[in-house]
């Protein structure tokens, strides 16, 4: 979810930012500056990868990581923030993220989380 603050009028806007994200799975390498989404999954949000893998009872995750091997999800949105909107406050909201996250906007880390669910 998108709020947008407007300063002049404190009005507050919601917008749902679900749609229109694409996925990778790769724990090989960074994505972080990789642009081209050709090989790249579309999918709308909530999504669980973890799930979509087999259950392996020689998984390195054990019994704790629900026997799925797990690995690195790349999740990635382009956006452009209309003009009338520029120069207001602005919050990206995530409603659940897993394990060792980080998100970047505009290539700059604004936020980590080392474990668990946030």
């Amino acid at each position: 979810m998108v709020t947008i603050l407007s300063s002049v009028a404190q009005i507050r806007k919601q917008l749902n930012f679900n749609q229109d994200w694409f996925f990778k799975l790769d724990s090989t390498q960074s994505y972080l500056n990789d642009s081209l989404f050709s090989k790249w999954r579309r999918l709308d949000l909530p999504h669980d990868w973890s799930i979509e893998m087999n259950f392996d009872n020689h998984s390195p995750a054990s019994s704790g990581g629900g026997y799925l091997s797990g690995g690195i999800g790349w999740y990635k949105k382009e956006f452009t923030l209309p003009d009338k909107d520029k120069g207001q406050l602005v919050f990206v909201e995530f409603e659940g993220v897993y394990e060792q996250s980080e998100v970047w906007i505009n290539g700059h880390s604004v936020g980590k989380r080392p474990n668990g669910f946030i």
